[in-house]
């Protein structure tokens, strides 16, 4: 009776009785055996990655920099154009004068004094990079590292400033990287 009742609720759905072989499952076990046997001997998509890195793209947005000029004086004059054009609100920074005898440290008139970036804030968008017009903010190659303490992801302007290239030109060419130098304006 109960068998009957199911059978005719199949056909009602549209579902017609399994045969023999499709109530062993035979078929459907070999089926999924031979997609498991055919995964096995593809190449893997996971890399090791300390050992290995995959290469990002030549677009690819990491960690903001402060660049320095030729002469190792800082770029940054503290417009605030880049914080006024970060969507996340992320930049802030205080602007000083300039003193008499630091020519040699700063560029222009006016320097940032504190300059912070918060980095759980921002979202890699490249919109304070654009609106520089100093080239004085670019978004480097490198990741940013991950931690357990929040207050480490706000990075101050000792952390941001590449190095200097007049005092040491190897780091300043590693942390410069692949990109191509701008017009300075």
């Amino acid at each position: 009776m109960i068998m009957q009742a199911l059978t005719s609720k199949a056909k009602q759905v549209g579902r017609k009785p399994m045969n023999f072989w499709e109530k062993l499952y035979i078929p459907a076990i070999a089926k999924g055996m031979s997609i498991t046997f055919g995964h096995i001997f593809r190449k893997k998509p996971t890399i090791n990655y300390p050992e290995q890195t995959r290469p990002f793209s030549p677009v690819f947005r990491g960690v903001q920099v402060l660049n320095r000029d030729e002469e190792g004086r800082e770029r940054c004059t503290a417009c605030g154009l880049c914080a006024v054009a970060c969507p996340a609100e992320a930049i802030t920074m205080e602007a000083a004068e300039r003193l008499p005898g630091e020519e040699n440290l700063y560029r222009e008139e006016k320097y940032a004094v504190r300059y912070e970036i918060n980095m759980l804030r921002c979202i890699f968008c490249g919109l304070c990079e654009e609106a520089c017009p100093k080239d004085a903010v670019y978004l480097s190659e490198s990741m940013v590292p991950s931690n357990y303490d929040r207050k480490t992801f706000i990075y101050g302007k000792q952390e941001l400033l590449i190095p200097n290239p007049v005092t040491d030109p190897e780091a300043y060419a590693k942390a410069k990287g692949k990109r191509p130098e701008k017009n300075s304006r």
